[in-house]
C-alpha cells in the first residue's frame, strides 16, 4: 500500500527519498485503511515498510504488528528534484529523465522494488504480507507486472491506496487496487 498524505503532498512537492511527516488527513487515511483490513478480516504475518517516515508511521498506524524497514521499498530517487515543485516535473513517462540529476532511472527503480518484494515473498511462512511503501513505486511494481495482471489504472494512485497482489510460482499478480476516497471518508 501507499502511504497516508504527507505535508510535501499537500504542498505539491517532489518527494522521493527526502521525507515530510503525515498530515492529519494522513493519519485519518491510515486508520481508515487499518480499519478496512479489520473489516474484510485480512490478517497479517508479516509486515515491511520504506525506511521513510512517512511509509513506517503509516504502517504503524494501520497495524500493531512489529516490522522491517527495508531500503529496498523507498520511493523513486528524485536527485536534485527533491523537495522542489511538482511543477517541475517533465511530462510522463519520467524514463531516464532524473538520472541526468543524480536519481534513478524508472527501469532501475522497478527493479529494485521487484527484487526487494520478490526476496520478502521468498521467505518461509510470508503468506499475507503488508508492505508500505510509495506512489512512484507501488506504480512501477504494477508496471514490472503488468504482463501478469488483468488490473490496471491509468490515473494516481492515491495516498494510502491499497494494492492486492497475489503471489504464486515466483509470479506477482494484481488482483485489486482499493483507492478509497479518502478524503471524504469519516472515521
Amino acid at each position: 500500500m501507499r502511504h497516508g498524505q504527507t505535508l510535501f503532498n499537500a504542498r505539491k512537492k517532489i518527494q522521493g527519498w527526502c521525507d515530510a511527516p503525515l498530515t492529519e488527513l494522513g493519519i485519518k487515511q491510515a486508520k481508515i485503511a487499518g480499519k478496512y483490513f479489520k473489516d474484510n478480516n485480512i490478517v497479517f504475518d508479516h509486515a515491511y515498510s520504506s525506511t521513510s517516515e512517512r511509509a513506517c508511521d503509516t504502517l504503524e498506524l494501520v497495524c500493531d504488528l512489529p516490522y522491517h524497514r527495508v531500503k529496498g521499498l523507498k520511493e523513486w530517487n528524485f536527485g536534485i528534484y527533491e523537495g522542489e515543485s511538482e511543477d517541475l516535473n517533465p511530462p510522463l513517462p519520467y524514463g531516464d529523465f532524473f538520472v541526468n540529476y543524480g536519481g534513478e532511472g524508472e527501469l532501475q527503480m522497478r527493479q529494485r522494488i521487484a527484487d526487494t518484494l520478490l526476496e520478502i515473498m521468498q521467505k518461509e511462512d510470508h503468506k499475507v504480507v503488508l508492505a508500505v511503501s510509495h506512489g512512484g513505486a507501488c506504480r512501477g511494481f504494477m508496471r514490472y507486472w503488468q504482463e501478469t495482471s488483468q488490473v490496471d489504472q491509468k490515473g494516481g494512485l492515491k495516498n494510502c491506496c491499497i494494492l492486492k497482489f497475489e503471489f504464486e510460482d515466483n509470479e506477482f499478480r494484481l488482483l485489486e487496487i482499493i483507492n478509497h476516497n479518502f478524503d471524504e471518508t469519516k472515521g
